[in-house]
């Protein structure tokens, strides 16, 4: 699918920043002259990870570059959308209804979360993560692994689901009417859940509790500090901090204090007026969820005998975009006292369960920024890419519209 607005724009756009030849776009974005000519032309779709590049160049949003016809009324009941592809073609595809392996169920799908992840796997960015993903295009031609929805048929070997009942967790190719999870990735969806807030939990809820009880060794009593407090993980990192007894100071932005004052932070900074690691202020743990910042100016933060754990980082080059950071910090763990710490959270039943007896017990709210149609997912990813959500972005999939606030 072609973009329908592309030529005269970005000719335009090339003109106003000094007359930007075409070879030197071609250079920002890491292509030929070429292909730079080819997508002026309309001969080209871009990738969704190279029309992010573009924009960034302009410093203009998306949208202004590049407009995607509507997909809406294409879905056809029995089919399953499969969004997204490393093309750079982000309308609903179609697929067979997928069979469930031996240890695992068919889900009808009636919520899907959307992560950072998804962008990073359908882009191919940063390029490490092609190594065990698909060096050329995706492996998992359908997206997304946060599902939550109903049971409808279960495996051989399955024993502990049955259809009919009402699951959360991570499967495969979630981004669809059915997608397929281990009986060991889901839990039962807490009664008083919403299916989009079951669907928000798996990936960023998991993540949160693994880096605070895990990596991070949280007991009641230690000041926290959560960076990025307002997003997927972070929101969800506040609620369990308190609940192990912790201290909690959130950042983020100066419009979110509120929010994450909210979600039951003792304490906020507003990123954007206040240095949250100028080393006045010393915290047992820090959990950075957000950004790039130096090694060296997050340990200025901890205490002593602090601890870090670092979640991802949506900034750096295209090979490892800020994963490297983990990395390193797991290298100069040996050399100091602090425990430094980088966080692959890795999905697990006894997590799930613990998340929704939370929600249950309502210690744990997950914060819903907006939802939308699966036949949006394209929309949705590149809402959560540009850093615009507060909390969770979540696809509904069983007869909802959206995008809703």
């Amino acid at each position: 699918m072609k973009p329908t607005r592309v030529t005269n724009t970005i000719r335009a756009l090339r003109f106003t920043h000094g007359e930007m030849t075409q070879a030197a776009l071609a250079d920002r974005i890491g292509v030929t002259r070429q292909t730079v000519i080819a997508i002026e032309q309309g001969r080209y779709s871009p990738s969704l990870e190279m029309a992010f590049q573009i924009a960034r160049v302009f410093g203009v949003p998306l949208d202004d570059v590049f407009q995607y016809p509507d997909t809406e009324g294409e879905h056809r009941e029995g089919h399953r959308p499969a969004p997204l592809r490393r093309t750079g073609d982000p309308r609903p595809g179609e697929a067979d209804r997928p069979v469930p392996g031996d240890h695992e169920v068919l889900i009808r799908v009636h919520a899907a979360g959307v992560d950072p992840g998804v962008w990073h796997l359908t882009a191919g960015m940063p390029y490490a993560v092609r190594l065990g993903f698909g060096l050329r295009a995706p492996r998992q031609r359908i997206p997304g692994a946060d599902v939550a929805g109903r049971v409808e048929a279960v495996g051989r070997e399955v024993t502990g689901l049955r259809p009919g009942d009402e699951v959360f967790g991570t499967g495969t190719g979630a981004f669809a009417e059915y997608a397929c999870a281990r009986q060991d990735r889901l839990a039962v969806k807490p009664a008083a859940l919403t299916w989009e807030k079951a669907a928000a939990l798996p990936t960023s809820g998991v993540t949160a509790l693994q880096g605070l009880r895990d990596a991070g060794r949280l007991t009641a009593g230690q000041h926290v500090l959560v960076i990025g407090a307002a997003g997927g993980v972070g929101s969800l990192a506040v609620q369990l901090a308190k609940a192990m007894g912790g201290e909690v100071t959130g950042v983020c932005s100066g419009a979110k204090t509120g929010v994450v004052r909210s979600l039951g932070a003792d304490h906020t900074i507003d990123y954007t007026r206040e240095d949250a690691l100028d080393g006045r202020r010393r915290y047992d743990l820090v959990l950075d969820t957000a950004g790039n910042r130096p090694l060296h100016r997050l340990r200025g933060a901890l205490t002593p005998r602090g601890t870090l754990v670092i979640v991802g980082g949506e900034r750096g080059g295209r090979l490892l975009q800020g994963s490297d950071r983990q990395m390193r910090a797991l290298l100069l763990s040996a050399a100091v006292p602090q425990r430094l710490r980088g966080l692959m959270a890795v999905p697990r039943q006894p997590d799930l369960q613990y998340l929704a007896q939370a929600a249950a017990d309502g210690r744990l709210d997950p914060l819903l920024d907006r939802t939308y149609p699966l036949r949006e997912a394209a929309l949705a990813v590149r809402h959560v890419h540009d850093g615009h959500a507060t909390g969770k972005t979540v696809l509904t999939v069983a007869g909802q519209d959206g995008p809703t606030s």
